[in-house]
């Protein structure tokens, strides 16, 4: 009975051992929160959001984060585009309509790897507008981690997509005369994540 309880205690052990988290937080002023649309069907139109926080927690060891889970919550009014009328136009209820809507959520569901370890397809919901719906992006490490000189470990991500705003109930448009629409559908999404393994 004692060798049984000895093998069952080391068994757990090496079981929670091995399923240790690593949290890491995102740096905001070292990141990114990125768009672009396409505007009078001919150029992009590029802006971001300035306020947000996110983590990232890993059951691996040092940089793979297969199997990773990301979550982060964006301030819907913190939208900058250059342009004070337009951010106005974008807060209001023809778009994100920031008073009834101030966040944007986004939880992963899941996160692999491919055949390129740096490289992952990153699922989640996004939550906007008060719909959410499931996206799928592609994140792409950065090829090492480094420690800054203040002795905190540091990581970064690029991530890429594209959503349609319209699934999101944001459908507001207005028709060209030479034909086509003022604004895309499509949102590009440009995004850098710089993160920080929390001690």
């Amino acid at each position: 009975m004692k060798n049984y309880l000895k093998i069952t205690i080391v068994a757990a052990t090496l079981g929670l051992s091995s399923t240790a988290q690593t949290n890491w937080n995102v740096d905001a002023s070292h990141s990114k929160l990125g768009f672009a649309v396409t505007h009078m069907m001919v150029s992009e139109t590029e802006g971001k959001f300035k306020i947000y926080e996110g983590k990232v927690a890993s059951s691996k060891n040092d940089i793979d984060f297969n199997g990773a889970s990301v979550d982060f919550t964006v301030d819907a009014s913190s939208i900058n585009t250059d342009d004070e009328k337009r951010d106005g136009h974008l807060k209001s209820a023809d778009f994100f309509d920031v008073e009834k809507y101030p966040k944007i959520i986004f939880k992963s569901t899941s996160m692999k790897s491919g055949k390129d370890k740096n490289t992952y397809t990153l699922t989640g919901n996004l939550t906007m507008h008060g719909v959410t719906k499931p996206v799928t992006l592609k994140a792409v490490g950065a090829p090492k981690l480094i420690k800054d000189p203040y002795g905190m470990e540091r990581y970064a991500f690029k991530v890429t997509g594209t959503i349609n705003r319209k699934d999101f109930g944001l459908a507001w448009n207005a028709l060209l005369e030479a034909g086509g629409v003022a604004v895309s559908e499509d949102v590009r999404l440009d995004i850098n994540v710089e993160i920080t393994k929390a001690k």
